[in-house]
């Protein structure tokens, strides 16, 4: 993707969670990976990917947004894009949903 678009590791997001630094946490999985695994890391929202605009007015430009996709490909890549090029502080997570399990997290 997009080599301006940061990522995040899941280590250094667990790591941000519950404090002051803490993104809004948005997970982009497609309704198809949704509905199979429903669950999310704790705080975070379930958005469609193929609808960023309609949700994304709601995002406040000046604080950080993390997306996560299944494995941290195209779809969380792409939303992660669609926002910083609407001027939010967007990056995605690593590896995914997939990554954060495999890395033992909550």
């Amino acid at each position: 993707m997009d080599a301006r678009i940061p990522s995040v590791s899941s280590s250094e997001l667990y790591a941000r969670l519950g404090t002051a630094a803490a993104p809004v946490l948005l997970d982009v999985r497609r309704d198809e990976a949704f509905s199979k695994d429903n669950s999310l890391i704790i705080g975070a929202f379930h958005r469609s990917p193929e609808e960023v605009e309609p949700w994304s007015k709601y995002l406040a430009p000046d604080h950080p947004v993390v997306a996560y996709c299944v494995h941290g490909h195209e779809v969380s890549q792409g939303v992660a894009a669609r926002l910083h090029w609407a001027g939010i502080k967007a990056s995605y997570l690593d590896g995914g949903i997939v990554g954060w399990r495999a890395a033992g997290l909550p």
